[in-house]
């Protein structure tokens, strides 16, 4: 049988009833040369009957069974292994795909020949609305060039996902890359990926919608934590220090280091009120520790939470957002207090 193009790794998490849709906007494609492998291991969450249905049903989609809850890292991992294609791309079951997602993708590739890692954008779809892609703005001044990391360092200013990219298998193999343990595993392994690859494109439509608010993952390795973060960020930089043919990357993977720092920080549900004084010391010894000669913070309100980060003060962290919470809401009642315009 010859090897499909695209090999999807969608691990079987269904917690939130999406997966029965994620599959079926990968079957509506209207190229077809491509698999897609199940990963059910024994979490609670994975539908392993869903995923036996739609193998036994569709000859392209293939179940893969894990005698343990071993997270979403490991499934990935093994949906790779199994895998035939030449690029692999890993989706997450709150994703679907337009029905020419991959038709765009193929025709990328053939004006591109073979790369070793093709970034595309996304969308979230939240409140009714679309809502563009954290990567967009990277995607869209990157050009038509197929180049290496070396001319294309802001690319790892955009955030580290993996269901954002094809990976090239052969590629994926030969640098014999996998997730670590723990949440936030894309984060090493997507950047390694992307410092080692030799020819990078991209593709600045989106391939890929998002339907949940914010951008985490279901789950990750039995024990993990959001404190994982930090840990996978010390990777990250490790292999960069390996890498000094690379070092125009750091200040673009410091930006996006302290960027997902504050966002995961800022984000209800994530880190606890007990938690938040550690965490943000956490991230301001990353500041100090991995600070880049001569960077250059990030204008506005952006620029000011960095340096209330690198301050290393949580209470003036904490005071200064509750001072920008207070200047909202008074503004916004002065807005509804405001006397209406005259008509005409």
């Amino acid at each position: 049988m010859p090897s499909p193009l695209i090999s999807v790794v969608l691990p079987a998490y269904d917690q939130q009833k999406q997966l029965t849709d994620c599959l079926e906007s990968l079957l509506a494609q209207s190229f077809r040369d491509f698999e897609v492998i199940l990963v059910a291991d024994r979490s609670p969450e994975v539908s392993a009957d869903l995923a036996d249905a739609y193998a036994a049903q569709h000859p392209n989609v293939s179940a893969l069974h894990l005698n343990a809850a071993v997270g979403i890292g490991r499934a990935r991992n093994a949906g790779a292994a199994r895998a035939r294609g030449g690029y692999l791309l890993f989706l997450d079951s709150d994703h679907v795909l337009p029905p020419d997602a991959f038709d765009s993708l193929a025709e990328r590739l053939a004006e591109t020949g073979e790369v070793d890692v093709l970034l595309f954008g996304h969308t979230r779809r939240h409140g009714g609305r679309d809502w563009p892609g954290g990567a967009q703005q990277q995607l869209g001044t990157a050009g038509g060039a197929v180049l290496g990391p070396q001319a294309r360092p802001e690319l790892f200013g955009a955030p580290p996902h993996s269901w954002d990219r094809l990976h090239n298998r052969a590629r994926w193999s030969d640098l014999a890359l996998a997730f670590p343990e723990g949440r936030y595993e894309e984060v090493p392994v997507v950047q390694q990926a992307l410092m080692d690859a030799r020819r990078i494109a991209v593709l600045p439509r989106e391939c890929v919608q998002l339907r949940r608010r914010h951008t985490l993952h279901p789950t990750g390795s039995p024990g993990s934590s959001h404190f994982d973060l930090f840990g996978q960020y010390e990777r990250s930089f490790e292999l960069l220090d390996a890498r000094p043919a690379l070092e125009a990357v750091r200040p673009h993977l410091f930006d996006r280091m302290i960027r997902h720092y504050l966002f995961v920080f800022d984000l209800a549900g994530c880190v606890s009120r007990a938690e938040r004084p550690q965490f943000f010391q956490r991230a301001a010894e990353h500041h100090r520790r991995f600070l880049p000669a001569g960077h250059r913070r990030p204008a506005g309100r952006e620029g000011l939470k960095f340096s209330l980060l690198a301050g290393g003060s949580y209470p003036a962290f904490e005071v200064a957002k509750l001072s920008h919470i207070a200047r909202g809401a008074v503004t916004a009642r002065a807005g509804r207090l405001r006397a209406p315009e005259p008509a005409g």
